[in-house]
């Protein structure tokens, strides 16, 4: 039986024993776990042969390694953050990159919160002086985080958590998050700012729970630290980056706000010489907020499960860069995913010369869902041609349309349709030219039904051979004829025409395929104006 290479990497940080007890109870995979991956060129040595890799924070999955990974098909994080996997580039070789954004939630949220807690009794403090042999009760007076107003950047899984345990404990919740709808707000019992700046200055407490991203990098500036209460406290748990670390430590210094604890830093672990490390008024853990008994073995059993499923039945969980389709989901659209591969395959072979914008228009009830796995197959159907069939996948295809300039776009039609389920892919090109292939289900058996606005009807299957002549007596006997003294047989015929003595498109599914000189006698035939080979 052929095998799947897993290789477990990291640097001192396994996952789960039980996570890879599962992997290697498969007898389609071998297995390899090594934890002294630290150096790249080490990374990429022990990645060569790897089909799956899966790390946590410690191994870095980078631009190098996947080059020189030729058979990499998932990469799995054992975790929520992704930075130390190079997610652009594993996009475009066609790597899917998952995580595991549930199995540490509690965990974080528990953290954060105990963090919170921490730092408004000043508990490490009060600590250290008792073990240090001092009863100093006066230093440590603490403020009560009940009836303060508490802000939560992101209200995902971990932040939600979170707000549950505030609303517990007396808090009021204001909740900014691009993303979040105001039914989901009021469902969680939270108060929705859509404004970072009128949401913070309100804010007694501000706990961080946002991905580490272009847009959110240094959220908390210098600028926006001016502008808090000097009560403020701010907890972050997410990812290092999301506060200016240095303007948090001159901001504590100052005065500017009451205290920061932090799980996570913008380097880790921080140099001696960090300046937050010697402000006051702060409480600092080492990125522990997955670290826990329970978290970790979630997690490890949970990423193990995810790239079993996707290594031998092709379902996607918790991806990063493509839409998860669990089992279910890919029973439902898995006719569909397969034939609209076939009509974008099948466009590109009569498309006008340089066409740079496809259009794909659903109607009926395959239009009512999530269609963007079957747009993505639309596409890498249609661009085997341009790049080769192995160079494009279902993860890449936008990237590498856009590479070439063609531009996609998808639209459900609203009006009704004749069809139950009904695809259409078009093909255009700057100059208006276009050409435009439907396709739908009969009794569960894929039909091309349209091409280029004529209404025809034929098994997508053997050789298709598509004719556009005028529609005048004697056209189906001239073609006929060349091909039946070509040995070429029709297997299966669908004839239409836009009006009496109009334009008429013929196709046919052929035994075999004609060869270049049959197509050139094709269109000497006067009448005929284009002739189109397709071979399924």
């Amino acid at each position: 039986m052929s095998k799947f290479n897993i290789l477990i990497a990291g640097n001192n940080d396994p996952i789960s024993s039980k996570g890879i007890d599962l992997l290697k109870a498969e007898p389609s995979f071998s297995v390899e776990v090594n934890m002294n991956l630290k150096a790249e060129d080490a990374m990429i040595e022990a990645s060569r042969n790897a089909h799956a890799i899966i790390v946590r924070s410690g191994a870095k999955v980078t631009a190098k390694v996947l080059e020189a990974a030729p058979n990499l098909k998932v990469v799995g994080r054992a975790g929520v953050g992704v930075d130390n996997i190079d997610v652009p580039v594993a996009s475009k070789r066609g790597v899917v990159v998952m995580n595991t954004p549930g199995g540490n939630t509690i965990s974080t949220a528990e953290q954060a919160f105990t963090l919170m807690m921490a730092l408004s009794r000043k508990t490490p403090q009060a600590h250290a002086t008792i073990v240090g042999g001092k009863w100093d009760r006066a230093k440590f007076k603490g403020t009560e985080v009940y009836g303060k107003t508490l802000v939560v950047l992101g209200m995902g899984r971990i932040g939600a958590e979170f707000a549950k345990r505030a609303k517990a404990f007396g808090m009021t919740v204001i909740a900014y998050d691009p993303y979040l709808s105001k039914n989901r707000a009021e469902s969680l019992g939270v108060t929705l700012c859509e404004d970072l700046d009128a949401a913070i200055v309100q804010a007694d407490y501000i706990t961080m729970h946002m991905p580490l991203t272009p847009d959110t990098k240094h959220m908390i500036n210098a600028k926006r630290l001016g502008t808090l209460k000097k009560t403020c406290r701010i907890i972050n748990c997410a990812r290092g980056g999301l506060i200016d670390d240095a303007a948090l430590a001159q901001a504590l210094t100052d005065g500017t706000i009451a205290g920061a604890a932090l799980d996570v830093f913008e380097v880790e672990p921080p140099p001696a010489d960090y300046p937050l490390l010697s402000a006051p008024n702060t409480v600092f853990t080492p990125h522990l907020g997955a670290s826990t008994e329970e978290a970790q073995e979630n997690v490890g059993i949970e990423i193990a499960e995810v790239i079993k499923a996707h290594l031998l039945q092709g379902t996607v969980v918790n991806a990063v860069n493509m839409p998860n389709v669990d089992p279910k989901v890919l029973a439902e659209i898995g006719p569909f995913l397969k034939f609209g591969e076939l009509l974008g395959r099948l466009v590109s072979q009569f498309a006008p010369a340089r066409a740079n914008v496809v259009r794909i228009n659903y109607s009926g009830k395959v239009g009512s869902g999530d269609t963007t796995l079957i747009s993505r197959a639309v596409l890498k159907g249609f661009l085997e041609r341009a790049v080769g069939a192995e160079q494009v996948n279902y993860i890449n295809a936008n990237g590498v349309a856009e590479n070439l300039g063609i531009r996609f776009t998808e639209s459900r039609l609203t009006e009704p349709s004749e069809f139950t389920d009904l695809i259409e892919v078009v093909a255009k090109n700057d100059s208006g030219d276009a050409a435009s292939i439907a396709g739908t289900f009969f009794a569960g058996e894929p039909r091309i039904v349209r091409v280029n606005s004529h209404r025809i009807e034929a098994r997508p299957e053997g050789t298709l051979l598509f004719i556009e002549n005028i529609d005048r007596p004697g056209m189906i006997a001239a073609y006929s004829t060349t091909l039946g003294k070509n040995q070429v047989n029709i297997a299966d015929m669908s004839l239409s025409r836009d009006k009496e003595s109009g334009k008429a498109l013929t196709l046919l599914t052929l035994d075999s395929t004609p060869g270049a000189e049959v197509i050139a006698e094709l269109e000497k035939i006067q009448g005929i104006s284009k002739v189109h080979c397709v071979a399924i």
